[in-house]
């Protein structure tokens, strides 16, 4: 079996404070509109497909179609994303700190940018990946599913929600898993979801929990297994994403109606989340995410309880809840700066504290990028990967076996520039 690290090259890609937050909300109005607007210009993936398949175009004709509307949907996007851009600055104030990273970012992936450049190629152009499948009715209601090559038994299932500091969120940040993953026969869906200031906090709490419910739902269709799903969050996406296993587990425990269920979830990963809104409030406005854009963002202080679920565990009625929550595996690196290491620690020993099957595994001198950027991109042993690899086919013994004698990660970036980039991250 292929090494699910290996990403194919183009030989092996197919063709072709409450009130300023609803001021925010308003302000990201028109982008919202302008991007749903440009969704209504490309067919659905349904409608899409049954074209094709009814014969009436030409492989010619459907690559070139195929290829307009990536570039169109890109055009739309690109012009979306540099609006609010220009409008996110608007509220963070152009300073000397915020013009440092900026810079800092954009050396960061230059340097990056040969590895990123395969994956691109990748996402856009390989059979195996359906993109922007709509789940919802908002504008960022979208997930990228990407379908391993083989066919035959209903497949492990992970619903992946990307990270970007609640601001810079997008779907295809997860391309390089997803890829990774679809290679040991995993079927990965990367849910898009609405960023600051298109909404707050609990804008992307229920889009990430409308996203797991249309996965749950539908993922049989796409040769999922429905009983073998698993929740993975990155940074930011750790944290949206366990407020939305929170919430549904505290829903259940209530008797109110559901669209999905935690027992869905066989297990939830957390790479280096943050649980516990209190804690980090200061750390964040010390790095740049100033505290009045964070609390806009969370929609205001009195909310840091709601969106935290380390604290709600405290709640004596979410308690009765906790016996629903999933095995939980939390995963951080020691010299994560971007967000401390004990927000995992602690977060793992609230858990314990009733109940909850949790572990924490920590990665030594790793940063904040290098678990789920510079390792996949540099190649050969990826601990992460193959831990994550092992939970999702524990009940598999074939698969294990395969996994055994995978080859080794393909390197897609050379080593001298992912020093560099870990030195200039902003991150």
């Amino acid at each position: 079996m292929q090494s699910s690290s290996e990403i194919h090259l183009p030989d092996r890609c197919r063709s072709m404070s409450s009130s300023t937050a609803s001021e925010i909300k308003e302000a990201g109005s028109d982008e919202m509109a302008l991007l749903h607007g440009s969704n209504m210009l490309f067919s659905p993936p349904e409608q899409f497909r049954r074209r094709v398949s009814s014969g009436k175009s030409s492989p010619r004709i459907y690559r070139q179609q195929s290829f307009g509307r990536e570039i169109g949907h890109a055009a739309a996007e690109t012009y979306l994303i540099t609006r609010l851009s220009f409008n996110l600055l608007g509220y963070l104030g152009v300073g000397y700190q915020w013009i440092t990273r900026l810079l800092a970012l954009a050396c960061y992936a230059m340097l990056l940018m040969p590895g990123f450049l395969q994956v691109a190629y990748c996402y856009f152009f390989s059979s195996q990946v359906k993109r922007s499948i709509v789940y919802g009715d908002q504008p960022r209601n979208r997930l990228d599913l990407y379908i391993p090559p083989t066919n035959g038994g209903m497949k492990p299932v992970v619903v992946f929600v990307t990270g970007g500091a609640w601001i810079i969120g997008y779907k295809a940040w997860g391309s390089l898993l997803g890829l990774q993953l679809a290679e040991r026969d995993i079927i990965v869906a990367c849910l898009d979801y609405r960023n600051f200031p298109q909404g707050t906090i609990s804008d992307m709490v229920s889009d990430a929990a409308q996203g797991i419910s249309f996965v749950c739902n539908n993922i049989s269709e796409f040769g999922g297994d429905p009983n073998r799903i698993y929740l993975m969050g990155q940074s930011a996406g750790a944290h949206i994403s366990s407020c939305a296993l929170f919430q549904q587990a505290i829903k259940e425990s209530r008797g109110e109606s559901i669209s999905w269920s935690v027992s869905q979830i066989k297990a939830y990963f957390g790479l280096s989340g943050g649980y516990n809104l209190f804690n980090l409030v200061e750390h964040f406005h010390n790095r740049g995410l100033y505290r009045s854009i964070f609390l806009s963002i969370m929609e205001g202080e009195e909310s840091f309880e709601k969106f935290s679920p380390e604290v709600r565990l405290k709640d004596p009625s979410v308690r009765k809840a906790a016996y629903l929550l999933p095995h939980i595996i939390l995963f951080h690196g020691s010299s994560d700066d971007s967000i401390p290491p004990e927000a995992s620690k602690n977060f793992t020993d609230s858990l314990r504290a009733v109940e909850v099957k949790a572990e924490l595994i920590m990665y030594k001198g790793k940063t904040h990028t290098d678990l789920f950027l510079q390792d996949p991109l540099r190649g050969g042993k990826d601990e992460l990967f193959d831990h994550i690899v092992s939970v999702l086919h524990a009940d598999d013994s074939d698969a294990l076996k395969n996994d055994a004698v995978a080859p080794p990660r393909k390197r897609l970036v050379p080593e001298f520039l992912l020093e560099l980039a870990g030195k200039v991250s902003p991150f």
